[in-house]
């Protein structure tokens, strides 16, 4: 008769299966915020890169316009009325041509990462926005990006689009308000 000494031990007991199962479980809760604060951080830098890129086709806009920016932009409102101009080509003039001289600056109209709009706010402010201060309010409500149409400066607004956001510091708190 074999004793019981002599059976292999196979498989794992419920204590242990608990302990594994525990350890995984507070691996998850550490890593999985991560991630989410992640995809939040890959679309403050996604902006951060789109507005440049805005800024520089803003540029190039008014440099082929005798130092005009154009008029839907500068009228804001609408998004895909806003930046018409922008995306097909152009006359000096500013009328949309199929065979025009300059353009188009920019493929289809930008849309703010952080709160998905388009649409386009005025402000009359003279203050650079974007020079990291941060938490300023944004002049215009539920809209994505902020122009002065007098200097055609661009800011983009915060994910709730009720603040400007804040280039200088992409975690400044209220770039989420």
């Amino acid at each position: 008769m074999k004793s019981y000494r002599s059976y292999a031990r196979k498989g794992f007991t419920l204590v242990e299966i608990l302990i594994v199962v525990i350890i995984l479980g507070i691996l998850a809760a550490i890593v999985i915020p991560q991630f989410t604060n992640a995809s939040q951080d890959a679309r403050k830098n996604s902006l951060t890169s789109q507005l440049q890129t805005m800024r520089s086709q803003i540029e190039l806009y008014k440099l082929q316009h005798l130092d005009q920016l154009p008029p839907a932009l500068a009228g804001g409102g609408d998004g895909a009325v806003a930046w018409a101009e922008m995306t097909v080509k152009t006359n000096a003039d500013h009328t949309p041509n199929a065979t025009g001289l300059y353009g188009p600056y920019l493929q289809a109209a930008p849309v703010n990462p952080l709160n998905g709009l388009d649409d386009v706010g005025l402000s009359a402010d003279t203050d650079d926005f974007g020079s990291g201060s941060g938490g300023v309010d944004a002049p215009a409500a539920n809209c994505g990006f902020i122009i002065n149409p007098t200097t055609g400066k661009i800011w983009a607004t915060s994910a709730k689009a009720t603040k400007i956001y804040n280039e200088g510091d992409p975690q400044d708190p209220n770039n989420d308000l």
